[in-house]
């Protein structure tokens, strides 16, 4: 995308983390902004903020996962500033635990935020940005959909989470190539984000009511959740770091975007698993001793 200015962005997420910072790159670069989060309050600071930097903001209050929310916000946006030119889906939760003991509510929260949360964006914007290109030989579109390292890994003890976010790169691959298919105008990328300070360890705040279990969170959930918020408060990069390279990304037509690059050689270590057939590696070669310690606490709680 050659030029911001006078475009229009739309992010799910935008109350905090990685949307909230790219909410402020793109008001910055003269966009108009649509913002969404399911945290009322979050998103009414947030489009506050915005607004003070002098951009013009539609704040949505929806929950990714419920289609006709997404749809909506589609309507209107249409409705206040035309065809979005970046679409940021980016909303996402963070869960852990062993696979067997995710719960189906578990399983239905997790998948319909991060899996079908994106599904709904792809599904509702990119027939509208097909079109507009169709009709503008200069309209520029790009959508961007947050996965994770996650996506290219699988940590154990965070099951419905990585299935979720192997989901997502493959969504996005897939969209990258039905793009180039029909258009030359309208094209996309996927985040995959290591460990960055973002609030994602502490989604449970957000799990609406009817999404929640009966049952109690299990010692292997607890475990993940103390393990995953040590690891994203601990982490380096910013998420206003993060939001640059996404800003970055959609301006030079980048596909894969990493948060932190140094972090594929345990990709291309799995990667060559599934290429020569091995079993896959111990996710914990390069630091045993943190492997070890899950491995002690998880069959400590388990009796």
């Amino acid at each position: 995308m050659k030029s911001f200015q006078g475009k229009t962005a739309v992010l799910t997420g935008a109350g905090s983390g990685f949307g909230l910072e790219v909410a402020r790159l793109a008001a910055r670069a003269g966009m108009n902004v649509v913002m969404a989060d399911v945290q009322q309050d979050a998103l009414d600071r947030a489009a506050e903020e915005i607004r003070g930097l002098g951009a013009q903001v539609l704040p949505v209050r929806l929950d990714v996962s419920k289609a006709g929310d997404v749809e909506a916000m589609g309507a209107a946006t249409v409705e206040r500033f035309g065809v979005p030119h970046l679409v940021f889906n980016n909303a996402g939760v963070g869960f852990g635990g062993l696979i067997w003991e995710h719960t189906l509510k578990d399983w239905e929260w997790v998948v319909g935020v991060n899996l079908m949360g994106v599904a709904h964006g792809v599904r509702v914007f990119t027939p509208l940005m097909i079109e507009a290109a169709r009709n503008d030989p200069g309209y520029e579109g790009h959508i961007v959909n947050t996965a994770s390292m996650a996506g290219l890994l699988n940590a154990p003890n965070m099951g419905v989470y990585n299935v979720t976010k192997h989901a997502v790169v493959s969504m996005s691959e897939t969209l990258y190539q039905d793009l180039h298919l029909v258009t030359d105008q309208v094209d996309c990328s996927v985040l995959c984000p290591y460990f960055v300070p973002t609030g994602i360890h502490e989604s449970h705040r957000n799990r609406p009511k009817d999404a929640r279990s009966d049952s109690k969170a299990t010692p292997s959930q607890l475990i993940a959740q103390a393990n995953s918020a040590k690891a994203v408060t601990s982490g380096k990069v910013t998420a206003a770091e993060v939001a640059q390279k996404v800003m970055d990304a959609v301006r030079d037509r980048q596909f894969y975007i990493y948060s932190h690059p140094q972090a594929l050689a345990i990709v291309q270590k799995r990667l060559e698993d599934v290429v020569q057939g091995r079993n896959p590696s111990d996710p914990f070669e390069a630091k045993p001793e943190i492997g070890e310690k899950l491995r002690q606490a998880l069959r400590a709680a388990m009796g």
